[in-house]
């Protein structure tokens, strides 16, 4: 047993749950069956509240998470929960448990679940343990989006969306691998032919960096999904302070680069999971902040010194460039990283309204119109892998509790 369960105080008013984790995880609960050396039940228990934990246990930001509202932070000494999860959510995992229906709310109902990604698998078994007839469709030969195609082999073993994609696809879940949807099937169709539509493809359309020369940078998602495929040469910069900027350049890194992160902003801004940075530091990453890359050019970048300044009426800080800063960087390659959003085009021909941010208007249970939901990236946009589960959750259980 791990000591740290011996740690823990199992509070009533569990913070590490109910404030840390958006999927709210009964820690307690599985804490107490782990002590008590009843693995299979506490593995059970984690599953059926989020049948991704082995996963999401695995790339959370804990420190944000469970461990950064554990109780015994007041003393700096919070459990490590996160550890005592991955234990017992892969061991149940990878003994492959049968899907069990837990009602049929939703018997005689056909539901098509787009994207294979984090929310997308949720949602079918959810849907499916409620009695529903799930296909579903992704672009990919295999399950997982991100979880197979982006996040790194180092970071996740595919060992667990294996066991995952196995469940699935053992309890008769259709699913249409290599089908696009937009292109050979659009969402309106799959709406007239299905009485539940679960959007949930992944945020996979890059924003831009609006500098001259930017077409020849090398966007990250495509790099991550085949690294092998490109021919990055002996120094590459990587563009971006988020998670995926952080795969892209450990990536780069372990592919023998010398490899170096650019960040307009500082470390406090970067929204990557501070453990990733500290990962990306022990791989060998090197990192410049305050810069702003102004222009690609053959054999390097133009950058520009930055600052952060904070408005007079305490809004949110604002990044400039200092004129006068230009220096050139040599590099043989340019990967960007700085952002993504969905393909909004997937909705054409749905009665949907777009707010003045030029995002679709999506109820809170991620109600998008008529019988189509949503959830993960199309309704929060590039977050968390654990988010993505939670909003599908949440709007899964809207479905069903409105049948």
């Amino acid at each position: 047993m791990n000591p740290e369960a011996a740690r823990c105080l199992l509070c009533k008013k569990p913070f590490c749950s109910l404030k840390g984790c958006p999927v709210q995880t009964p820690v307690p609960q599985a804490m107490a069956l782990y002590r008590e050396g009843r693995l299979e039940e506490a593995g059970e228990l984690l599953f059926d509240n989020n049948p991704l934990s082995a996963i999401t246990s695995r790339v959370c930001d804990w420190k944000q998470f469970c461990l950064g509202h554990c109780v015994l932070n007041a003393k700096q000494q919070p459990v490590r929960w996160y550890e005592i999860e991955q234990e017992i959510s892969a061991a149940y995992l990878m003994g492959k448990p049968s899907l069990k229906a837990a009602g049929t709310r939703l018997s005689g109902k056909k539901a098509a679940i787009v994207g294979a990604g984090p929310a997308g698998l949720a949602a079918a078994i959810k849907l499916f343990q409620s009695g529903a007839s799930v296909t579903i469709y992704d672009k990919q030969p295999r399950m997982g989006g991100v979880l197979r195609y982006g996040i790194p082999s180092f970071r996740l073993d595919r060992c667990y969306i294996d066991a995952l994609e196995e469940i699935i696809l053992s309890a008769g879940i259709d699913f249409k691998g290599g089908t696009a949807i937009g292109k050979e099937l659009s969402i309106k169709q799959l709406s007239e032919s299905y009485d539940i539509v679960f959007l949930a493809a992944g945020a996979e359309k890059p924003a831009t960096l609006r500098i001259p020369g930017e077409e020849a940078a090398i966007q990250a998602l495509p790099f991550l999904e085949n690294p092998g495929s490109f021919d990055i040469g002996r120094k590459v910069i990587v563009i971006g302070g988020g998670n995926v900027a952080m795969d892209a350049c450990r990536t780069a890194a372990r592919l023998g680069a010398d490899t170096w992160v650019y960040y307009r902003k500082t470390f406090e801004n970067m929204p990557a999971n501070p453990l990733e940075v500290e990962e990306a530091k022990a791989d060998g990453v090197q990192f410049a902040v305050f810069q702003a890359p102004v222009e690609l050019r053959e054999g390097g970048v133009v950058f520009c010194d930055t600052e952060n300044v904070m408005p007079e009426d305490g809004g949110r800080v604002v990044t400039r460039i200092l004129e006068g800063t230009e220096h050139f960087v040599p590099c043989d390659s340019l990967i960007t990283a700085i952002s993504e959003k969905p393909d909004f085009s997937l909705l054409e021909g749905l009665p949907v309204k777009m707010n003045d941010s030029r995002w679709p208007e999506v109820g809170e249970d991620g109600h998008l119109c008529t019988n189509v939901w949503t959830a993960g990236d199309f309704l929060l946009g590039p977050r968390s892998v654990v988010e993505a589960v939670a909003s599908a959750r949440k709007a899964t259980d809207s479905i069903i509790e409105n049948e």
